[in-house]
């Protein structure tokens, strides 16, 4: 397949989310689309409710009435997830489409706030190394490296301003490594 795998929104009765994601899974499973429907997923998140019997944890849908599908989009990926009982529908539309195809992917921005799929970034520099700043109000400036946290995506930066040790904390993309 020559097109590439986008994702899309599809809006769910409230409820049955799990019910889709089980059926779109069924439907690849059976027909044989691993490689034109990659992926389903429903946004969750852990949240510790406190009540009066104590703390628990939960898990809760971030979007409830949505189910986020991974695929390569064409007149028989639309039919197969359109037609899974409780869908109502994708949402956006392209009035430039084809008939059916009417659905709008996720831009790269909306998947990464979005936190579905993690960009890896390899980074050639570490603690106590000394990094210049690429991007935002300190571009230009450099300091050394006092923390780095790849899971998270971070690196705290100290830099030296009107005479003063200063942290900064930046995305691992944001700084270079010096080379003198």
């Amino acid at each position: 397949m020559a097109e590439e795998a986008k994702w899309y929104v599809v809006h769910t009765y409230s409820g049955y989310e799990n019910t889709v994601k089980a059926t779109i899974e069924k439907h690849v499973e059976n027909r044989h689309l691993e490689d034109v429907i990659h992926q389903v997923l429903i946004p969750m998140e852990t949240v510790t409710e406190v009540t009066d019997t104590g703390t628990k944890t939960v898990d809760r849908k971030v979007y409830p009435g949505y189910v986020l599908v991974k695929m390569v989009m064409s007149d028989q990926t639309w039919y197969i997830v359109n037609s899974v009982r409780g869908v109502t529908g994708f949402v956006g539309s392209d009035a430039d489409a084809k008939p059916m195809i009417r659905a709008i992917p996720l831009t790269d921005d909306e998947v990464r706030q979005l936190g579905i799929e993690k960009q890896i970034i390899e980074v050639s520099y570490g603690v106590g190394d000394t990094v210049r700043i690429l991007d935002g109000p300190l571009t230009s400036f450099t300091g050394k490296v006092e923390m780095l946290d790849p899971e998270a995506g971070a690196v705290r930066v100290v830099v030296s301003m009107f005479g003063r040790e200063t942290p900064v904390e930046l995305e691992l993309d944001q700084v270079e490594p010096v080379t003198e």
